[in-house]
């Protein structure tokens, strides 16, 4: 196992959505979403990574979602476990501790530096935080890859679900939208290029919890090293700190998100889109001292144990084709790494390579949490 240390912090810069928001009220406010547009555009590059200060999404509601979350899975195994729908490949409901397998880049993380090696174990093992699947968005009227037809789970207890769900949820897709906007409009394409192909997409929040009454020892994986499958991922701030992510150039890094903002991250599917030009960076959610002072602390004041990470998987709708548009596909080795296909195709290939169903029988687009060795690069990108 590598060495437990605390990394330095990845410094990463904050994009303010609200000139983008108000972008046609005037002269000022378009000039100051075009400087976001190219920082949003110069991060993801750099880093495969945001911090995001959305005004439509507030710390009181990322606190009021996971006040929820934790006394959800604080609740007793065996009433949790009615939640769970094996049958459904638990793209519903409860996904259950240690059921999720990272895939296997053992290659890529002996190639690191002692200091920058992940804590995840060659081969890996299951994760064992669990985690909890609600889709949000329109589901497409047509579709070449039929979803499963399962109807959302709420648990018994928490009639309040729906509603806590969708609005945390929407602001978290909201957000994933307008930097796609963002970001379509620093890469100097047409503004609705990324944000058009997402609807319909198969969004998913998915918020993760790791009971730190169970596994809470320094060093624990609790989110196997691995790169997110969909196309953008919205994070709202977790209680506990212990997220690693890598550089472009192979440093590993902490990163923290500021009260009242979001982090957002690169997925497979953009790097794809992208053809390599932004990469889906690699990460890993870790137990480290600064977790270990954390759970402490919450003993003392009698907070919840539960490590809740407040996510939601956007994607690209199943039945757009997949593939580097515009400029980032004008070089053809670029299309030969990146052939086109259909994003539900790209997802069931994904979903085949991972723990949580078959991936063959026409279910697209779940999940966050697949990885690939078939990258453009040799280096890593961050998250």
């Amino acid at each position: 196992m590598a060495t437990i240390t605390e990394p330095n912090t990845l410094d990463l810069p904050i994009i303010q959505l609200e000139p983008h928001l108000r972008r046609h009220e005037n002269e000022e406010f378009m000039n100051l979403a075009n400087e976001e547009a190219k920082k949003a555009a110069e991060g993801l590059f750099k880093y495969g990574l945001l911090i995001v200060k959305d005004p439509r999404a507030s710390a009181a509601d990322n606190d009021r979602f996971l006040d929820m979350i934790e006394k959800y899975f604080e609740q007793p195994d065996d009433i949790k476990s009615k939640d769970v729908h094996k049958e459904y490949y638990y793209q519903v409901g409860t996904t259950p501790e240690n059921t999720e397998l990272p895939r296997d880049h053992c290659e890529r993380m002996r190639a690191y530096k002692d200091a920058d090696k992940p804590l995840s174990l060659c081969p890996p093992e299951k994760d064992p935080k669990a985690r909890f699947f609600w889709r949000m968005g329109e589901r497409p009227p047509t579709t070449k890859f039929e979803e499963l037809n399962a109807p959302p789970v709420i648990p018994a207890a928490f009639p309040e679900w729906p509603e806590v769900m969708n609005t945390w949820g929407k602001k978290l897709l909201d957000c994933a939208v307008s930097i796609a906007e963002l970001a379509a409009k620093g890469f100097g394409i047409e503004e609705d290029t990324f944000a058009s192909r997402m609807q319909y997409g198969p969004h998913l929040l998915a918020p993760t919890a790791s009971n730190f009454h169970k596994f809470n020892k320094l060093g624990t994986v609790l989110a196997g090293y691995h790169y997110d499958l969909n196309f953008i991922t919205a994070h709202g701030r977790s209680r506990y700190p212990g997220l690693y992510v890598w550089t472009r150039e192979g440093s590993k890094r902490v990163v923290k998100i500021p009260s009242g903002c979001l982090l957002v991250q690169a997925g497979k599917q953009f790097e794809y889109i992208t053809g390599g030009h932004v990469l889906a960076g690699f990460h890993e959610v870790v137990v480290t001292p600064s977790t270990i002072a954390t759970i402490e602390q919450a003993k003392l004041e009698n907070r919840s144990l539960w490590r809740i990470s407040s996510t939601l998987f956007s994607h690209i709708a199943s039945d757009v084709m997949l593939e580097p548009i515009g400029k980032f596909g004008a070089d053809p080795e670029i299309k030969k790494l990146y052939p086109p296909m259909y994003t539900g195709e790209f997802v069931n290939k994904e979903l085949a390579l991972i723990n949580l169903g078959e991936g063959s029988d026409g279910v697209s687009g779940y999940g966050g949490g697949g990885n690939n060795n078939n990258s453009s690069s040799n280096t890593t990108a961050a998250l």
